[in-house]
């Protein structure tokens, strides 16, 4: 089954073959020689302006040659981050969608990867997905005040059947495609190894926010003749002083955008 195929189907394409193993091991090592610098880089947004390390992940031809077949030749990088979960962490994500709080307009032509540079698995706390639950649309979120949720206001949504979801395992440097309306979630770390994600958002040109901020983002792929963003430049080094300064001034427009779409 294509990767289009299964991702209209189901809502996620999984796995999908990405970096070899020298690679993950090349990325995983400038990952935590930065934090060893800078402290935890987990859930760092437009982490790619920061790092040249996770810039060269996001705009992997192989990751943007399967993004093609889900959203088209013109691809946009909106957004990376790391999601990393300890070992032994109860840290836990609830069932939600993801393009709930964005402010984006176009569901059809935004796709988020998720890839692994380390093992993710069940008892690692891999992604669980309810096939076909994108085909539901946006969905009542409620916000809760759960201990250890990692998402803004521990949203969390109900109306559906936590049996149905499935567990969605990666290999270290593979790669998962799933629909912003896809329902999903993952439970605790209980291995003996950091979980370690790259988080990343692909929009089309053609997407647009519901606010009057233009967001950063960077044009990896195609040709954009819309405007509707504002380019961005990724980072030149490993959290060197140009891209440290860059990262900061995305970083405000973007939460400065997320601040008035939750708002609204």
């Amino acid at each position: 089954m294509s990767i289009a195929t299964q991702y209209q189907r189901q809502g996620y394409a999984a796995p999908i073959d990405i970096l070899q193993p020298e690679e993950v091991t090349h990325y995983r090592q400038a990952l935590e020689a930065a934090e060893a610098r800078l402290g935890s880089l987990h859930y760092e947004q437009n982490v790619h302006t920061l790092l040249r390390s996770a810039f060269e992940m996001a705009s992997n031809s192989r990751i943007l040659d399967a993004v093609e077949q889900v959203i088209g030749p013109n691809i946009r990088l909106y957004c990376a981050t790391f999601i990393i979960k300890e070992p032994g962490s109860d840290a836990f994500v609830s069932w939600h969608q993801d393009l709930t709080y964005w402010g984006l307009d176009d569901s059809e032509k935004i796709v988020t990867g998720w890839l692994a540079l380390s093992p993710a698995t069940p008892e690692s706390g891999c992604m669980k997905m309810i096939p076909g639950s994108h085909q539901r649309g946006q969905l009542k979120h409620h916000a809760t005040d759960a201990d250890n949720n990692v998402l803004f206001m521990g949203q969390t949504v109900t109306d559906l059947d936590p049996d149905a979801g499935v567990y969605c395992p990666l290999a270290a440097g593979q790669l998962s495609l799933h629909h912003g309306w896809t329902l999903h979630e993952s439970l605790p770390n209980r291995s003996q190894d950091r979980r370690i994600g790259l988080n990343v958002q692909y929009v089309a040109p053609s997407v647009n926010t519901t606010n009057s901020i233009k967001v950063p983002s960077i044009l990896l792929r195609g040709e954009d003749t819309y405007g509707h963003f504002v380019d961005e430049i990724p980072a030149s080094g490993e959290a060197n002083t140009e891209s440290v300064a860059r990262h900061q001034h995305y970083t405000e427009l973007m939460t400065r955008s997320f601040k008035s779409q939750h708002k609204a």
